[in-house]
């Protein structure tokens, strides 16, 4: 199976549009050691021929435009694509909002948990997405599925759906349940297992996630590769920043560094490889020349980065 980061950026990009933090300021400018990085998203293919989308970013029409694989074909039909399915981790606008450039009448499969499905269902704009050409699908809490095309022909990749503490999308937040993750439930945030049937390595991507207990170590354990939430360096990265005055936690994504980081919590998790995915802007890891980035490198983790390709 070969995996596609298509989106390496949290919410916003890097740089983000409107950011004017000095991360950004040197991606924008070309400064040596800075990559550009679109929001988040992943692409995967058992077969050679049919492509798994694993959220679909706002940058997924760019994300397309330079990834051949995801294109009509040079000698196939006038409209076509070779992305069969769209499977979706939580209903952050950065993972659903590239659904609305999928419109153009094409078959696909969306498969979301019963909480995100009704997010979309909602949200009547999705309607442009015709449900005559593109089906959605339950993506059951524990159990493991078989990702199909609209005419249910197997894609030859396994889905394992598990949930990870998170946090409900920001649009959907319910102010007076503050307490209570402002309304946050089982089935809001998901990791998921990808793999093929009768073959034993397994990827799992996790982008978003506000804690590492035992139970998620324990099912890490072993893995072939783990793309993992890598939003943010330290938990007050944003207000240090000067940019927001939301923590890392408030938002629902584990900071990478300190006793209490993701870096330390899975350090002794038996891991192929390790790779931080869905790094926000602010995140010093993506100036390749600084010691937060050699720190995660020395501790064995990758850096996503768009374009990156995983072969398991």
């Amino acid at each position: 199976m070969l995996l596609k980061v298509l989106g390496s950026a949290a919410g916003g990009g890097f740089p983000q549009w409107n950011c004017n933090y000095r991360l950004s300021r040197s991606v924008r400018s070309g400064e040596q050691g800075f990559r550009p990085r679109t929001q988040s998203s992943l692409a995967a293919c058992a077969n050679g021929r049919d492509w798994v989308l694993f959220n679909a970013s706002p940058d997924i029409r760019s994300q397309i435009a330079v990834t051949p694989e995801l294109q009509p074909p040079r000698d196939g039909k006038l409209r076509g694509t070779p992305i069969r399915a769209v499977v979706l981790t939580n209903a952050d606008v950065d993972h659903i909002a590239g659904l609305l450039s999928l419109r153009e009448r094409e078959r696909f499969v969306i498969y979301a948990t019963d909480r995100v499905l009704k997010v979309l269902e909602q949200n009547t704009i999705f309607n442009v997405l015709d449900p005559h050409y593109v089906e959605r699908r339950l993506l059951p809490l524990g159990g493991v599925i078989p990702i199909a095309d609209s005419d249910g022909q197997p894609t030859g990749i396994l889905v394992e759906t598990f949930s990870v503490p998170g946090k409900i999308a920001l649009f959907l937040e319910d102010a007076d349940r503050a307490a209570d993750g402002f309304g946050t439930e089982e089935g809001d945030t998901v990791g998921l297992r990808i793999f093929e049937p009768d073959v034993g390595s397994s990827a799992f991507y996790i982008p978003g996630c506000a804690a590492v207990d035992e139970s998620l170590k324990a099912r890490l354990s072993g893995a072939a590769c783990l793309l993992f939430d890598g939003t943010v360096f330290t938990d007050d990265e944003m207000p240090a920043a000067g940019v927001g005055s939301k923590t890392g936690k408030r938002m629902g994504h584990l900071q990478i560094s300190g006793p209490q980081g993701s870096m330390v919590l899975l350090a002794d998790v038996p891991v192929g490889r390790r790779v931080y995915v869905h790094i926000n802007n602010t995140n010093p890891i993506l100036d390749e020349g600084s010691p937060e980035h050699h720190g995660v490198r020395a501790n064995g983790w990758e850096i996503g980065h768009d374009g990156m390709e995983i072969k398991l």
